[in-house]
């Protein structure tokens, strides 16, 4: 069986698909929970599978850092190493070599760097990228691309996407042709729209799965982010699946389904449930706060999960401000499902022709 997407529903510009892989479908609009270092953190994978979670995604850069990408290679890939079978999609680390590490030296060829962990010099390539998520055996590939920082420097940002574009051929050119996989373009040009359109034309001619957008959720405001998918939406290719890369929160989720987005990933879930704070239908809770020392009522009885129906806010009260693992771990599944509660109310509108009664009815709750 090899990769398809097709589009089942349209609905006040959100958009009702399914990713179809050798290792399952993907039903869109689809959140994928991020397991940066081979693992969601402080979830099993079978407590990720029980919240409805069809796809994690895996990150190239911490991977290549540690444990390396010899010892997955080893066993077989990604899916072996994690105990996972659902698909995997990876991000080839264009961003958090940017982000995190200290750079040395960006020319044509690629990335050179010191480790964040312990600062050895390391070269990346869109060669080496490709190369290095091959071994991984993922699912969804992302090309390799520069993701600059927030800036209102046209220049800087038009130079990105000109090594974003060559990049991406040579990543193209060493996935080569694999029909159980996907191979995804990232769309860059910050808030700029004629780059944004300047860089999804030069990604349509050489061709690719799916196209993301990168390059958001990095500074600029909510509004500036939707500005953006405005823009570049009526423009993005309908037969494909559009990834907004890194967004976001609730609202986020929400505003960019409108704009035609069908897949996301963010760690907000995952962060957020390790610091003491839950989405809810009722909006953010932070259960460090006094108000909930009392409070017996479950997180949240509207999500379909152990850790929202089953703990009183007052019990994760005493757990978030003792410390105490268990805490990382409810508030952590509770958020992971109530994201993927999220996107499957969200789906079950479209279907219904009903997403933008959804939408108002929901969407500044979610913003709170």
């Amino acid at each position: 069986m090899s990769c398809s997407f097709k589009i089942l529903n349209e609905n006040a510009g959100a958009r009702l698909g399914l990713i179809s892989t050798p290792r399952g479908d993907i039903d869109t609009p689809a959140f994928m929970p991020v397991g940066t270092a081979a693992t969601v953190k402080a979830l099993l994978i079978d407590q990720v599978k029980s919240t409805g979670t069809q796809i994690i995604l895996g990150n190239t850069y911490h991977l290549m850092l540690r444990p390396g990408i010899e010892r997955i290679d080893r066993v077989g890939g990604l899916h072996q190493f994690m105990n996972c079978d659902l698909p995997i999609l990876t991000d080839s680390g264009g961003f958090q070599v940017m982000s995190l590490s200290k750079i040395s030296k960006i020319t044509n060829d690629g990335v050179t760097f010191n480790s964040h962990i312990d600062g050895k010099k390391i070269f990346i390539s869109p060669e080496v990228s490709i190369q290095i998520q091959k071994s991984l055996n993922s699912d969804i590939v992302m090309i390799f691309d520069e993701c600059p920082e927030y800036t209102l420097d046209k220049n800087r940002v038009s130079k990105a996407v000109n090594l974003s574009i060559d990049w991406a051929k040579r990543s193209k050119l060493e996935f080569g042709i694999n029909k159980n996989k996907m191979l995804f373009g990232i769309i860059q040009g910050g808030i700029f729209n004629d780059l944004r359109k300047e860089s999804l034309d030069r990604l349509q001619e050489i061709g690719f799965d799916g196209y993301a957008l990168g390059g958001l959720a990095v500074g600029e405001k909510q509004n500036e982010m939707f500005e953006v998918l405005d823009n570049i939406s009526q423009f993005l290719p309908k037969n494909k699946p559009h990834y907004l890369m890194g967004v976001g929160t609730p609202s986020d989720l929400l505003g960019a389904v409108k704009r035609g987005i069908d897949m996301f990933d963010c760690v907000l879930p995952t962060r957020s449930g390790r610091t003491g704070l839950a989405y809810t239908w009722e909006g953010k809770k932070n259960l460090r706060n006094a108000k909930y020392a009392t409070d017996d009522e479950p997180l949240d009885p509207k999500v379909n999960c152990p850790a929202s129906q089953n703990y009183s806010r007052s019990y994760l009260n005493h757990l978030t401000n003792s410390n105490e693992i268990l805490g990382s771990i409810l508030l952590t599944w509770h958020n992971i499902a109530f994201y993927q509660d999220l996107m499957k109310k969200i789906r079950e509108s479209i279907a219904d022709n009903n997403f933008e009664n959804f939408y108002r009815k929901h969407f500044e709750i979610l913003n709170s």
